[in-house]
């Protein structure tokens, strides 16, 4: 599991990507979790940090897995819809600030 205190080095990721998180990826967009960081604004999301990355690790948003964001709802592109391996889950994009992804191919 992920220790907040510990910063992770997101430049040591392969050059040939790009590290975006999860809340700026457009439709379409896909690649692999790198990291999963709950650290952004910890009052916007209703619960403390421990628990936003608790319940975003057990949807599946764990390092190494594939994601690719599906949709975006029509009022401020908010929540979006991403499928996350073999499962789609919804979020809103503020709690998919704490999830960063490498993309596959960078985006237009």
């Amino acid at each position: 599991m992920n220790d907040l205190s510990v910063q992770h080095d997101l430049d040591a990721v392969p050059a040939e990507g790009l590290v975006v998180r999860l809340s700026s990826a457009r439709v379409g967009a896909a690649g692999v979790i790198v990291d999963v960081r709950a650290e952004s604004a910890p009052l916007a999301h209703g619960v403390d940090v421990h628990e936003l990355q608790r319940r975003l690790l057990e949807f599946g948003f764990v390092e190494g897995a594939r994601i690719e964001v599906l949709h975006e709802g029509a009022i401020r592109h908010d929540p979006i819809a991403v499928r996350v391996d073999d499962t789609r889950v919804a979020l809103r994009r503020r709690d998919a600030e704490d999830v960063f992804i490498l993309l596959d191919t960078p985006q237009q």
